[in-house]
């Protein structure tokens, strides 16, 4: 009789366990996500700064993958190379944003486990009194329970809600990917613009110690021409009133290449004078980019590239998810319980099959009131996953204007070092003539001083453009989200898995 009657049990329970399963597989509430379209349609055929006249290559060439991914070594140092390879590896955003994948990882798999049943194993050992006014006199007031078992628990996803939940921090972690690949291209960005400021200010240095030793051998010549009389004291004055002014150029220059070494240091994750004795003790020019121009892609490509953009694209993903996470709280939660085990109140008998207990079957818990509670949740969730196709929208528009922009910039710079580097030849000319008309005394000693001062600020604004084109690469290169390699998606999970 009482194997029929536990026969019943299994089969009713098991039919119903049976008819939940299926109707989870077919039933899931919310929205299935669609990647957004509109920003995609509005965006433009090629860059605005393309044309005919930019020294830039053609737009309709895709940047290189791998020269992207670590578009750096195009510049040939391997100093600045070794740089960006030791931030990428000791920096401590890069090591926090590392740290944030790993949580993100962690918080999927908890969530992936709400899939899976739950098994609880416990065990009682337990010696009790009960009270002697109670009950009829002479019963035996002392009792023992020992109880040994399983529990086991499994919510049935009837609607969808723990698959809504996976899909939403499977989303997370694929954001999280990218805010790290973000940081990474921050990161060589910001150790290449230092490295060049670093350069430059060195550059800008030694023209400096060129000024100023020409300057010093001009003193020396004016006051050899007033001993021998044939130049005014006032030449004299001019010529050490202008070493003074370059002596007083020269420590703002210095100073600004410390700051430059210890900012390096920082994005290295090392101590901020660190690096001095290994960058002060070589001395190299201004990097630039060996190639003549530079492919730049297509606008659509920066949604492809940039991990902000591909960030903000996988919050409107999670945001979706939830949307059917909240909406799956308004339908019933259907479990399936059990638990087995072994309860006497001798320790001997504890291992009979006589003493064994179970129990299982299936329940529902359905919030039939709440205040609107719920509904009100599902409008939440509805109008964050509207805010993350705004922030999208947003930051789409954002990598345009700055892909533009850093467009513009290298367009401009370019052709303005160019100028400079005639400007530089044609004074370099003048400052040769006066001197040796000077010389000859066919000329006054205020146009040798006018004309090294055109040269100076002309090798100085030489040497400042080399790092603003320099610069304008760099930017150009983040911009376009450089600094990361497309290979790393394969061992994430797929957008909408």
């Amino acid at each position: 009789m009482q194997k029929q009657q536990v026969g019943r049990v299994w089969g009713v329970g098991g039919a119903a366990v049976l008819a939940l399963v299926a109707l989870a597989g077919g039933c899931t509430v919310g929205r299935d996500y669609v990647p957004p379209q509109a920003s995609n349609g509005s965006l433009g055929a090629s860059f605005a700064q393309l044309d005919g006249t930019s020294p830039l290559a053609s737009s309709a060439d895709l940047p290189d993958e791998a020269m992207l991914a670590s578009w750096w070594e195009g510049f040939g140092d391997s100093k600045l190379s070794e740089l960006v390879s030791r931030a990428l590896a000791g920096n401590l955003d890069q090591q926090l944003a590392s740290e944030r994948v790993r949580e993100a990882r962690a918080l999927r798999g908890i969530a992936e486990g709400a899939k899976f049943p739950t098994l609880d194993a416990g065990g009682t050992a337990q010696r009790q009194r009960g009270s002697e006014n109670i009950g009829a006199p002479g019963n035996d007031r002392d009792s023992s329970l020992f109880d040994a078992g399983l529990d086991a628990s499994w919510e049935i996803d009837v609607f969808g809600g723990i698959r809504r939940s996976v899909e939403a921090s499977r989303a997370d972690l694929q954001a999280t990917i990218e805010q790290e690949r973000a940081v990474r291209v921050t990161l060589a960005a910001e150790v290449a613009r230092n490295y060049v400021e670093l350069r430059s200010l060195q550059e800008r240095q030694r023209v400096l110690d060129r000024s100023i030793g020409a300057q010093r051998d001009t003193v020396k010549l004016t006051q050899e021409r007033l001993d021998a009389g044939i130049a005014p004291k006032l030449d004299v004055a001019q010529s050490q009133a202008q070493l003074a002014t370059r002596l007083s150029q020269l420590p703002p220059v210095l100073a600004g290449q410390r700051a430059a070494i210890h900012r390096l240091g920082v994005l290295l994750g090392e101590q901020p004078s660190k690096l001095a004795a290994e960058l002060l003790g070589e001395v190299s020019p201004i990097p630039q980019l060996r190639q003549a121009g530079i492919s730049s892609g297509l606008p659509s490509d920066l949604l492809r590239r940039r991990p902000d953009v591909r960030e903000a694209e996988r919050r409107i993903a999670a945001a979706t998810a939830r949307v059917g996470v909240a909406e799956s709280d308004l339908f019933p939660k259907f479990s399936l319980t059990g638990s087995f085990g072994l309860q006497s109140d001798q320790v001997g008998e504890l291992a009979n099959m006589d003493s064994r207990r179970w129990a299982i079957g299936p329940s529902v818990r359905w919030n039939l009131f709440d205040g609107e509670r719920l509904r009100r949740a599902v409008d939440a969730a509805e109008s964050r996953e509207k805010q993350a196709l705004l922030t999208y929208q947003q930051t789409v528009l954002l990598a345009i204007e700055e892909a533009e922009n850093a467009l513009v910039d290298l367009q401009f710079s370019q052709a303005r070092n160019a100028a400079l580097r005639e400007a530089v030849a044609a004074n370099q000319e003048a400052v040769d003539l006066a001197d040796a008309l000077y010389r000859g005394q066919l000329s006054t000693f205020l146009n040798v001083l006018e004309g090294r001062r055109q040269l100076f600020d002309a090798e100085d604004a030489l040497v400042l453009s080399d790092a603003e084109v320099a610069r304008a690469v760099i930017a150009l290169y983040k911009a376009l989200g450089g600094g990361w390699s497309e290979v790393e998606k394969a061992a994430e999970p797929a957008a909408q898995e």
